[in-house]
């Protein structure tokens, strides 16, 4: 009887040292991502400390003037020759219908007016979709396009796309929403030598 009771007693201890050893186990886990959370935040912090303050002047932004063609018009005003790479008009952002805005902001970005210069919530939804093995979704905002234009190459690297996201928070912090809009939809290539 004395050999039961030892091994009713025993059952309770060992499944303490299980729990103790399993819980011990989780936080020394939850201890090291924790740790290599800070150790990344510690490594993006440094990044964007060296990176920010090479980032470029925003004068062609903030003083944007698209390169217009040199037009020829007779005495009646009537156009007789363009000459130019590109054909362009200037065309401030309260002179744009309002159908072409959102037209414009449902293709590219429907939740401009929603972030601050990046989407995360886009680029998760890329990112799912994208691993799913569906066609390839792009996640770069209107801001986003605005500062590979302008600043940045086309190259698709690590490096640039951290440059990417600085600049459009930049940008975000010196330029209204609308004027962003208005630079970007006088910038893009609509096809033909048109632009904007």
């Amino acid at each position: 009887m004395t050999s039961n009771r030892s091994t009713a007693s025993a059952s309770p201890d060992s499944s303490k040292q299980r729990y103790g050893v399993a819980a011990r186990v989780a936080l020394g886990v939850i201890g090291i991502m924790a740790s290599l959370g800070v150790i990344g935040a510690l490594i993006l912090g440094f990044t964007l400390a060296m990176a920010y303050p090479n980032l470029p002047a925003l004068d062609s932004l903030t003083d944007y003037r698209p390169k217009i063609p040199l037009r020829i018009f007779t005495a009646d005003n009537v156009l007789i020759g363009e000459f130019g790479e590109e054909r362009r008009n200037l065309v401030h952002i309260k002179d744009v219908p309002d159908i072409m805005k959102k037209a414009v902001l449902a293709i590219e970005d429907d939740r401009f007016y929603e972030h601050g210069g990046v989407d995360y919530w886009g680029i998760v939804r890329a990112a799912l979709h994208n691993a799913a093995g569906g066609a390839r979704q792009g996640a770069s905002t209107i801001t986003q396009q605005v500062a590979r234009n302008f600043f940045l190459s086309s190259e698709q690297t690590l490096k640039r796309k951290i440059y990417e996201v600085l600049l459009a928070w930049k940008i975000e912090q010196s330029l209204t929403k609308d004027e962003i809009l208005e630079v970007y939809m006088n910038q893009i290539y609509l096809g033909q030598r048109a632009y904007g």
